[in-house]
């Protein structure tokens, strides 16, 4: 879903880095204070960008100007939140914009806010909802990351819309051809984030006592964040 450099008006390059901005910086300061209070976290978060980065660097072609990946926030978002999955989420797009040439800076608000904070925001929502009704935290974390890949999908075909046609047709044809490529990848993704929620359930289930919904969860106001 990354856009590329100098694909969007400038108009709309400022518009999605300025509704995208307070998620990041109060994402910032939250990973700061974690770190800071709960430096056992440290692992935990630096494996939550680690599945962001690799994950969304598997790029496929897709819609001109863009491109079909994972996105990997739906692990960091049922355990940090959206605020923190965009600052994860941001250093990665940086990064992939500066080196590998994947997106770009100008676009960089409208990445961060398709894959940092809709997409994650729609995942947490799905983890949210299931855990009222399930303890099984694979299938929960499984469908958390489907959704917030989806709808990552959802969000960018809206902002290509924005920019080039604005109309319904334009949306539907931007969706349909993300599709093809982006609906069995995010069914691979979560997938094999049910197969490591497994793992880590079998293996160190405290993971997930901080995730968001869980009576245990030592960051409450979690729950909220979206």
């Amino acid at each position: 879903m990354h856009i590329m450099e100098g694909f969007l008006d400038p108009i709309w390059c400022v518009i999605w880095f300025v509704i995208a901005a307070p998620f990041v910086i109060l994402g910032a300061k939250k990973i700061i204070e974690l770190i800071r209070d709960h430096p056992e976290h440290k692992m935990t978060i630096a494996l939550s960008g680690a599945f962001i980065f690799l994950l969304s660097s598997l790029k496929l072609p897709s819609v001109t100007g863009s491109s079909s990946h994972p996105t990997g926030t739906g692990f960091s978002v049922v355990l940090y939140g959206v605020c923190a999955t965009s600052f994860l989420a941001t250093i990665v797009l940086i990064f992939q914009a500066l080196l590998l040439a994947h997106g770009g800076l100008t676009t960089l608000g409208a990445n961060v806010f398709s894959m940092g904070v809709a997409g994650p925001a729609a995942g947490l929502g799905v983890w949210l909802l299931l855990r009222k009704s399930t303890d099984n935290i694979p299938i929960c974390l499984l469908f958390a990351t489907l959704v917030a890949d989806l709808f990552t999908y959802v969000v960018t075909a809206f902002q290509m819309t924005l920019n080039h046609g604005q109309s319904i047709d334009a949306f539907v044809d931007f969706l349909t051809n993300y599709a093809a490529t982006q609906v069995p990848l995010a069914i691979i993704e979560g997938i094999l984030f049910f197969l490591f929620a497994i793992f880590l359930m079998s293996n160190k289930p405290e993971v997930f006592d901080i995730a968001a919904g869980n009576a245990k969860s030592e960051e409450p106001e979690a729950e909220a964040e979206a």
